[in-house]
């Protein structure tokens, strides 16, 4: 299941990089496929959304910053 979490943690982020060009500046990746309409740009984007419902649903069980209870140690609070 790591294997699985790191693969859909890296789509979800170039997913995410994707949606920040297109609210940048209107570009999709998509378009390099041949946009909407072509069936590699759709597998992609059922791709990127399967990657979604998998970490929603399986995140705090296969992060291990999320198991323990623990915020990493830069993201600590000063005491």
């Amino acid at each position: 299941m790591k294997i699985i979490h790191t693969i859909a943690f890296a789509v979800l982020a170039i997913g995410g990089l994707n949606w920040l060009a297109v609210g940048i500046s209107g570009w999709d990746v998509g378009v390099l496929f041949g946009g909407m309409g072509a069936i590699v740009s759709r597998v992609i984007y059922i791709v990127v959304g399967l990657a979604a419902i998998f970490e929603i649903v399986f995140h705090a069980t296969n992060c291990r910053t999320c198991c323990s209870g623990k915020m990493p140690p830069m993201q600590q609070m000063p005491r």
